[in-house]
Protein backbone atom coordinates (compact mmCIF):
# COMPACT_ATOMS: atom_id res chain seq x y z
CA UNK A 1 0.00 0.00 0.00
CA UNK A 2 1.08 3.18 -0.79
CA UNK A 3 2.01 5.80 2.44
CA UNK A 4 -0.98 8.31 0.91
CA UNK A 5 -3.38 5.54 0.82
CA UNK A 6 -2.25 4.40 4.29
CA UNK A 7 -2.41 8.40 5.35
CA UNK A 8 -6.24 8.31 3.75
CA UNK A 9 -7.13 5.28 6.06
CA UNK A 10 -6.14 5.90 8.88
CA UNK A 11 -8.20 9.52 8.14
CA UNK A 12 -11.19 7.91 7.53
CA UNK A 13 -10.85 5.56 10.67
CA UNK A 14 -10.64 8.48 12.75
CA UNK A 15 -13.47 10.05 11.42
CA UNK A 16 -15.89 6.89 11.35
CA UNK A 17 -14.46 6.19 15.20
CA UNK A 18 -17.11 9.49 16.35
CA UNK A 19 -14.11 9.54 18.97
CA UNK A 20 -13.90 11.89 21.94
CA UNK A 21 -10.40 13.12 19.93
CA UNK A 22 -11.41 14.25 17.12
CA UNK A 23 -12.36 17.57 17.27
CA UNK A 24 -9.25 18.03 19.09
CA UNK A 25 -7.07 17.31 16.04
CA UNK A 26 -9.30 19.84 13.64
CA UNK A 27 -6.58 22.63 14.78
CA UNK A 28 -3.42 20.91 14.07
CA UNK A 29 -1.01 21.88 11.33
CA UNK A 30 -1.99 18.98 8.63
CA UNK A 31 1.00 17.27 8.97
CA UNK A 32 0.53 16.87 12.50
CA UNK A 33 -3.41 16.39 12.52
CA UNK A 34 -2.29 13.51 10.01
CA UNK A 35 -0.09 12.24 12.91
CA UNK A 36 -2.52 11.89 15.16
CA UNK A 37 -5.13 10.53 13.49
CA UNK A 38 -2.97 7.44 12.59
CA UNK A 39 -1.81 7.12 16.75
CA UNK A 40 -5.96 7.23 17.18
CA UNK A 41 -6.24 4.29 14.35
CA UNK A 42 -3.00 2.53 16.02
CA UNK A 43 -4.61 2.36 19.48
CA UNK A 44 -7.83 1.80 18.02
CA UNK A 45 -6.46 -1.17 16.00
CA UNK A 46 -4.95 -2.68 19.30
CA UNK A 47 -7.43 -2.57 21.52
CA UNK A 48 -9.79 -4.09 19.09
CA UNK A 49 -6.99 -7.01 18.94
CA UNK A 50 -7.84 -7.66 23.06
CA UNK A 51 -11.60 -6.92 23.27
CA UNK A 52 -13.07 -7.64 19.88
CA UNK A 53 -11.12 -10.65 18.62
CA UNK A 54 -12.74 -13.25 16.64
CA UNK A 55 -13.90 -16.51 18.08
CA UNK A 56 -11.00 -18.90 17.65
CA UNK A 57 -8.45 -16.26 17.56
CA UNK A 58 -5.87 -15.86 20.40
CA UNK A 59 -5.33 -12.28 21.10
CA UNK A 60 -2.00 -12.51 22.88
CA UNK A 61 -0.58 -14.02 19.48
CA UNK A 62 -2.14 -11.20 17.82
CA UNK A 63 -0.38 -8.59 19.96
CA UNK A 64 3.09 -10.74 18.97
CA UNK A 65 2.38 -9.97 15.63
CA UNK A 66 1.79 -5.94 16.23
CA UNK A 67 4.79 -5.76 18.24
CA UNK A 68 6.51 -6.89 14.98
CA UNK A 69 4.99 -4.55 13.14
CA UNK A 70 5.94 -1.79 15.23
CA UNK A 71 9.31 -2.85 14.91
CA UNK A 72 9.20 -3.00 10.43
CA UNK A 73 8.04 0.71 11.22
CA UNK A 74 11.47 1.76 12.20
CA UNK A 75 13.37 -1.07 9.76
CA UNK A 76 11.12 0.44 6.70
CA UNK A 77 9.27 -2.78 6.57
CA UNK A 78 5.38 -2.57 7.89
CA UNK A 79 2.39 -4.46 6.24
CA UNK A 80 -0.31 -2.91 7.77
CA UNK A 81 -2.04 -0.24 7.05
CA UNK A 82 -1.85 1.95 10.14
CA UNK A 83 2.02 0.98 10.64
CA UNK A 84 2.68 1.74 6.66
CA UNK A 85 1.42 5.98 7.90
CA UNK A 86 2.84 5.28 11.43
CA UNK A 87 5.92 4.63 10.18
CA UNK A 88 6.33 8.27 8.30
CA UNK A 89 5.65 10.30 11.51
CA UNK A 90 7.46 8.41 14.04
CA UNK A 91 10.67 9.18 11.59
CA UNK A 92 9.20 12.49 11.13
CA UNK A 93 8.50 13.61 14.77
CA UNK A 94 11.00 11.17 16.49
CA UNK A 95 8.62 9.39 18.64
CA UNK A 96 10.44 5.95 20.34
CA UNK A 97 9.81 2.77 19.40
CA UNK A 98 9.66 1.59 23.44
CA UNK A 99 6.78 3.88 23.88
CA UNK A 100 4.60 2.06 21.23
CA UNK A 101 5.84 -1.46 23.12
CA UNK A 102 4.73 -0.37 26.51
CA UNK A 103 1.33 0.81 24.81
CA UNK A 104 0.93 -2.92 23.59
CA UNK A 105 2.28 -4.14 27.28
CA UNK A 106 -1.03 -2.30 28.79
CA UNK A 107 -3.09 -3.87 26.21
CA UNK A 108 -1.74 -7.44 27.01
CA UNK A 109 -2.52 -6.65 30.75
CA UNK A 110 -6.52 -6.68 29.53
CA UNK A 111 -5.77 -10.46 28.82
CA UNK A 112 -4.24 -11.66 32.00
CA UNK A 113 -5.53 -8.76 34.43
CA UNK A 114 -9.36 -8.78 35.00
CA UNK A 115 -9.08 -7.56 38.73
CA UNK A 116 -6.78 -4.77 40.61
CA UNK A 117 -6.43 -5.33 44.44
CA UNK A 118 -5.61 -1.60 45.09
CA UNK A 119 -5.39 2.00 43.26
CA UNK A 120 -1.38 1.64 42.96
CA UNK A 121 -1.57 -1.72 41.26
CA UNK A 122 -3.97 -0.49 38.52
CA UNK A 123 -1.98 2.96 38.10
CA UNK A 124 0.49 1.21 35.83
CA UNK A 125 -2.21 0.30 33.54
CA UNK A 126 -3.43 4.28 33.19
CA UNK A 127 0.06 4.84 32.29
CA UNK A 128 0.64 2.12 30.03
CA UNK A 129 -2.56 2.59 27.79
CA UNK A 130 -3.21 6.59 28.36
CA UNK A 131 0.03 8.31 29.59
CA UNK A 132 1.96 6.85 27.38
CA UNK A 133 -0.03 7.95 24.70
CA UNK A 134 0.41 11.66 25.90
CA UNK A 135 3.90 11.12 25.43
CA UNK A 136 3.70 9.98 21.94
CA UNK A 137 1.61 12.95 21.34
CA UNK A 138 4.08 15.25 22.87
CA UNK A 139 6.43 14.16 20.12
CA UNK A 140 3.98 15.06 17.55
CA UNK A 141 2.89 18.38 19.43
CA UNK A 142 6.14 19.78 19.67
CA UNK A 143 6.89 20.68 23.38
CA UNK A 144 10.56 21.45 24.85
CA UNK A 145 9.53 21.59 28.32
CA UNK A 146 10.73 18.16 30.78
CA UNK A 147 7.52 19.25 33.03
CA UNK A 148 4.86 18.47 29.48
CA UNK A 149 5.98 14.47 30.46
CA UNK A 150 4.43 15.04 33.89
CA UNK A 151 1.63 16.82 32.32
CA UNK A 152 0.96 14.11 30.05
CA UNK A 153 1.44 11.21 32.25
CA UNK A 154 -1.68 13.07 34.86
CA UNK A 155 -4.34 13.72 31.85
CA UNK A 156 -3.64 10.08 30.73
CA UNK A 157 -4.84 8.98 33.84
CA UNK A 158 -7.79 11.24 34.70
CA UNK A 159 -8.60 10.33 31.00
CA UNK A 160 -8.69 6.67 31.49
CA UNK A 161 -9.47 6.97 34.93
CA UNK A 162 -12.93 8.71 33.61
CA UNK A 163 -12.90 6.29 30.77
CA UNK A 164 -13.62 3.84 33.80
CA UNK A 165 -15.95 5.48 35.54
CA UNK A 166 -18.47 5.70 32.22
CA UNK A 167 -17.62 1.70 31.06
CA UNK A 168 -18.11 0.27 34.55
CA UNK A 169 -20.89 -1.49 32.26
CA UNK A 170 -19.33 -2.63 29.64
CA UNK A 171 -16.31 -3.50 31.58
CA UNK A 172 -18.37 -5.47 33.79
CA UNK A 173 -19.88 -7.46 30.50
CA UNK A 174 -16.39 -8.84 29.42
CA UNK A 175 -15.63 -10.40 32.88
CA UNK A 176 -13.67 -7.11 34.09
CA UNK A 177 -13.67 -5.04 36.69
CA UNK A 178 -10.74 -2.18 37.14
CA UNK A 179 -12.04 -0.49 40.17
CA UNK A 180 -9.86 -1.51 42.99
CA UNK A 181 -10.91 -4.40 45.35
CA UNK A 182 -9.96 -1.99 48.28
CA UNK A 183 -12.36 0.44 47.13
CA UNK A 184 -15.40 -2.06 47.00
CA UNK A 185 -14.46 -3.18 49.97
CA UNK A 186 -14.34 0.47 51.99
CA UNK A 187 -17.81 1.52 50.65
CA UNK A 188 -19.54 -2.12 51.60
CA UNK A 189 -20.35 -2.68 47.58
CA UNK A 190 -19.55 -6.26 45.94
CA UNK A 191 -18.42 -7.30 43.01
CA UNK A 192 -21.44 -9.59 42.84
CA UNK A 193 -23.58 -6.34 42.88
CA UNK A 194 -21.52 -4.71 40.41
CA UNK A 195 -21.88 -7.39 38.23
CA UNK A 196 -25.60 -7.51 38.80
CA UNK A 197 -25.36 -3.64 38.10
CA UNK A 198 -26.93 -2.97 41.06
CA UNK A 199 -27.54 1.03 41.31
CA UNK A 200 -27.70 1.19 45.59
CA UNK A 201 -26.35 3.86 47.80
CA UNK A 202 -22.54 2.50 48.37
CA UNK A 203 -22.56 2.31 44.48
CA UNK A 204 -23.20 5.84 44.29
CA UNK A 205 -20.90 6.36 47.62
CA UNK A 206 -17.85 4.62 45.42
CA UNK A 207 -18.54 6.12 42.25
CA UNK A 208 -18.03 9.59 43.94
CA UNK A 209 -15.16 8.70 45.71
CA UNK A 210 -13.60 7.05 41.94
CA UNK A 211 -14.24 10.78 40.64
CA UNK A 212 -13.02 12.64 42.85
CA UNK A 213 -9.91 10.99 42.45
CA UNK A 214 -10.21 11.54 38.54
CA UNK A 215 -10.76 15.22 39.39
CA UNK A 216 -7.33 15.27 41.47
CA UNK A 217 -5.13 14.33 38.11
CA UNK A 218 -7.28 16.82 35.87
CA UNK A 219 -5.86 19.06 38.66
CA UNK A 220 -2.34 18.29 38.63
CA UNK A 221 -2.01 18.51 34.63
CA UNK A 222 -3.97 21.67 34.88
CA UNK A 223 -1.70 23.36 37.77
CA UNK A 224 1.23 21.55 35.68
CA UNK A 225 0.25 23.09 32.45
CA UNK A 226 0.19 26.70 33.95
CA UNK A 227 3.68 26.35 35.02
CA UNK A 228 4.63 25.54 31.16
CA UNK A 229 6.14 27.87 28.96
CA UNK A 230 4.20 30.13 26.74
CA UNK A 231 4.95 28.27 23.17
CA UNK A 232 4.12 24.76 25.01
CA UNK A 233 1.22 25.71 26.14
CA UNK A 234 0.17 26.81 22.86
CA UNK A 235 2.00 23.52 21.09
CA UNK A 236 -0.81 21.51 23.57
CA UNK A 237 -3.71 22.84 22.30
CA UNK A 238 -5.14 20.02 20.95
CA UNK A 239 -4.32 18.28 24.63
CA UNK A 240 -6.16 21.15 26.55
CA UNK A 241 -9.24 20.42 23.87
CA UNK A 242 -9.09 16.81 25.02
CA UNK A 243 -8.69 17.44 28.96
CA UNK A 244 -11.87 19.98 28.03
CA UNK A 245 -14.41 17.11 26.84
CA UNK A 246 -12.91 14.54 29.20
CA UNK A 247 -13.91 16.73 32.43
CA UNK A 248 -17.11 17.70 30.33
CA UNK A 249 -17.69 13.93 30.32
CA UNK A 250 -16.65 13.23 34.10
CA UNK A 251 -18.94 16.25 35.27
CA UNK A 252 -21.98 14.72 33.02
CA UNK A 253 -21.32 11.29 34.33
CA UNK A 254 -21.58 12.98 37.87
CA UNK A 255 -24.79 15.44 36.95
CA UNK A 256 -26.50 11.59 35.77
CA UNK A 257 -26.02 10.35 39.80
CA UNK A 258 -23.86 8.06 37.93
CA UNK A 259 -26.10 6.23 36.24
CA UNK A 260 -23.28 3.75 34.34
CA UNK A 261 -25.56 0.64 33.78
CA UNK A 262 -27.59 2.11 31.39
CA UNK A 263 -27.03 4.14 27.79
CA UNK A 264 -22.91 4.89 27.53
CA UNK A 265 -23.03 8.42 28.67
CA UNK A 266 -21.68 10.42 26.13
CA UNK A 267 -20.72 14.27 25.27
CA UNK A 268 -22.60 15.43 22.22
CA UNK A 269 -20.90 16.32 19.22
CA UNK A 270 -22.03 20.15 19.27
CA UNK A 271 -20.36 20.06 22.93
CA UNK A 272 -17.42 18.65 21.93
CA UNK A 273 -16.91 21.28 18.79
CA UNK A 274 -18.00 24.21 21.26
CA UNK A 275 -15.45 23.47 23.94
CA UNK A 276 -12.96 23.26 20.92
CA UNK A 277 -13.51 26.07 19.43
CA UNK A 278 -13.64 27.84 23.23
CA UNK A 279 -10.00 26.39 24.28
CA UNK A 280 -8.29 27.36 20.66
CA UNK A 281 -9.70 30.97 21.51
CA UNK A 282 -8.84 30.94 24.80
CA UNK A 283 -5.03 29.94 24.31
CA UNK A 284 -5.04 32.19 21.08
CA UNK A 285 -5.65 35.27 23.35
CA UNK A 286 -2.79 34.11 25.95
CA UNK A 287 -0.26 33.48 22.93
CA UNK A 288 -0.94 36.00 20.45
CA UNK A 289 3.60 36.25 19.22
CA UNK A 290 3.25 31.89 18.52
CA UNK A 291 3.95 31.74 15.17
Amino acid sequence: MHTSDAHAYCIQATKRSGSNFYYSFYFLPRPRREAMYTIYTFCHEVDDTVDHSPPGVDPYQQLVQWREEVKAMYTGHPQFPVTISLAEHVQRFGIPQEYFQELITGMEMDITNTRYATFQDVYPYCYRVASIVGLICLHVFGTQSPLAKEYAENLGVAFQWTNILRDVSADADRNRLYLPQEDLQQFGYTEGELFAKTLSPAFLELMRFESDRARQYYHKAAEIFSQLPRADRQALIAAEIMRGVYASLLNRITTLNFHVFGPRIRVSSAQRLAIAVMTWFQLSLQNPSRS
